[in-house]
């Protein structure tokens, strides 16, 4: 349980520098922090900036730059053109 813990926080903290990296090559003269703001303010984040998730930063990094109206990354594998297939889908109905 531990390992595995230690293994998804790993990967959030790779994500994160993955998709961090050329946002902020796009604003090179922003350090880090002035960075951080700025996507926290991007997002609409209002709190103190340690209280900045990294699911928020994940998130609006990956939806930056595109339409209010575009499915969120990792919904998208779930979605269903209407609610009939949905249901059946959900209860084992249909299968992939």
């Amino acid at each position: 349980m531990l390992l595995d813990d230690i293994e998804m926080k790993t990967h959030r903290v790779n994500e994160l520098i993955e998709l961090l990296h050329p946002a902020w090559q796009e604003d090179p003269d922003l350090n880090l922090m002035q960075f951080l703001q700025k996507l926290a303010k991007e997002a609409g984040f209002q709190g103190e900036l340690s209280e900045l998730s990294d699911d928020i930063l994940i998130y609006h990094l990956k939806m930056r730059g595109s339409a209010g109206t575009d499915q969120i990354p990792g919904l998208k594998k779930d979605y269903e053109e209407d609610f009939k297939t949905a249901l059946l889908r959900a209860r084992g109905v249909i299968k992939d």
